[in-house]
């Protein structure tokens, strides 16, 4: 499964790249999000209670960080496992750019999952993934930045998916985790991604 994702953010890169890297802040955004714990510089855990379809469970993940570069972005690597739910593991490329007084968020993510989520389908996991980041990066964008209008689905978001993003389905599925440790981007896509897809999106992660 790939996903892939695009977000204008109201508020400058720095703040974005810091806010990414709070657990505090994290954890408010993350649907279904009952604990986030930072256990290195580049290593987090979390546990999120999430829907895929059908399937529903307690997801538990970690995630690592590697070739970070603040505050430019990075790239994730983790799983996450739901019990007989099934499991998902993968990574993506996180990068932030400058885009006036605002920022552009972008990502790709790869994942593989199995157990009952393999049987889902792709389609409804990758729906569920992508509606779970929206909501994820929703929420951030209204702590870092404030509303600033509306999105793709006529839902309020201070976050702007771009054209080319599908709307969201309205699959119920919460979602996402991220990682963070002084310094990286939130992986709430990839984990949207990965825990709902790494268990639909670990992180999202958790999920």
């Amino acid at each position: 499964m790939e996903m892939t994702g695009e977000y204008n953010i109201p508020a400058p890169r720095e703040k974005v790249w810091d806010a990414l890297n709070d657990p505090e802040v994290l954890a408010k955004c993350i649907p279904g999000c009952q604990e986030l714990n930072m256990d290195s510089e580049t290593e987090l855990s979390a546990t999120v209670k999430s829907k895929v379809g059908p399937v529903s469970a307690t997801f538990k993940g970690k995630v690592t960080l590697s070739e970070i570069d603040p505050p430019n972005g990075y790239r994730i690597s983790g799983e996450g496992s739901g019990g007989v739910a099934g499991f998902a593991k993968g990574g993506a490329e996180v990068k932030l750019a400058e885009d006036g007084d605002g920022t552009v968020l972008t990502y790709v993510a790869n994942a593989q999952v199995g157990g009952k989520l393999a049987q889902i389908g792709s389609r409804l996991i990758d729906s569920t993934a992508k509606k779970m980041a929206n909501e994820f990066f929703g929420k951030f964008a209204e702590e870092v930045g404030g509303v600033v209008d509306e999105g793709t689905d006529g839902t309020e978001s201070s976050v702007e998916p771009q054209a080319g993003q599908d709307d969201q389905e309205k699959s119920e599925t919460p979602q996402s985790d991220s990682t963070e440790g002084g310094r990286g981007i939130s992986p709430a896509l990839w984990v949207g991604g990965l825990i709902a897809a790494v268990v639909v999106v670990l992180l999202i992660v958790a999920t």
